[in-house]
């Protein structure tokens, strides 16, 4: 795994790490580990500290080696352990000075809180409107058009799961090839359709007596899910006829 930096987020921009990369370039290092990472993803990382690079005199962000390997262990987090990027944080700043902590998870909300507990698997980490909206570069007109869609869902008191800003991040970059959120209605009732296939498979498990059955079910529709996830993208490519890097 990839070590994070020592003495802050600013630490990747010492000049001892050698070469500069652009954030394209950095884009194409992360995609091969992190497929649905954007460009306005890695911006609003910046924006929320956790990533600081360079700056050219007319403005260009300039990434170190040091830079792109604490970008990709902030993507990890999110990716494997469902962390909120206040969590995330702290817990990069208590390993840069030194101190050996465990990595935590999101469990239960308490007075609309988010309270971080020892888990026997991974919950679902959640962020506000706000934060969603900054993830994306939209402005509230455009997520009030998504969630008309079903595009992205708020939960029931009002905040979003992390993987909404996955998907409002992709929907925001297909709008640039001109990719409207009602062109986009057939993808989701796809995915909806998929969720409900991979639910019917593990739905005996979740309902068994056992606990170590009913756990067991985690692991199986993550499985399921990155199988269904990986035929779509191959399906996607043959009938376009292209192959994706």
């Amino acid at each position: 795994m990839l070590q994070t930096p020592r003495g802050g987020a600013g630490a990747g921009t010492a000049a001892t790490d050698g070469v500069l990369m652009s954030i394209g370039t950095v884009l194409n290092a992360l995609r091969d580990e992190f497929p649905d990472v954007t460009i306005s993803k890695i911006r609003f990382l910046e924006s929320e500290g956790l990533i600081e690079p360079q700056r050219t005199p007319s403005g260009y962000r300039k990434f170190s080696v040091r830079d792109v390997e604490r970008l990709g262990h902030v993507l990890r987090m999110q990716r494997d352990h469902y962390l909120p990027l206040k969590v995330i944080r702290e817990h990069l700043e208590a390993m840069e000075r030194g101190e050996a902590v465990p990595l935590p998870t999101v469990g239960r909300q308490r007075d609309g809180e988010q309270v971080l507990e020892p888990s026997d698997g991974p919950t679902v980490a959640r962020i506000g409107r706000a934060e969603l909206l900054a993830a994306a570069g939209i402005g509230e007109p455009e997520l009030e058009e998504w969630e008309s869609y079903g595009l992205v869902v708020p939960l029931e008191d009002g905040v979003y799961d992390a993987e909404a800003a996955t998907v409002a991040a992709l929907v925001a970059e297909l709008g640039r090839f001109g990719i409207e959120p009602r062109h986009l209605r057939v993808m989701k009732a796809a995915a909806d359709r998929e969720a409900g296939l991979v639910d019917q498979v593990v739905a005996p498990l979740r309902r068994h007596r056992n606990p170590q059955t009913r756990a067991h079910a985690e692991a199986r529709t993550k499985e399921l899910a990155g199988l269904a996830v990986r035929l779509h993208a191959a399906l996607v490519q043959t009938a376009l006829g292209v192959r994706l890097p």
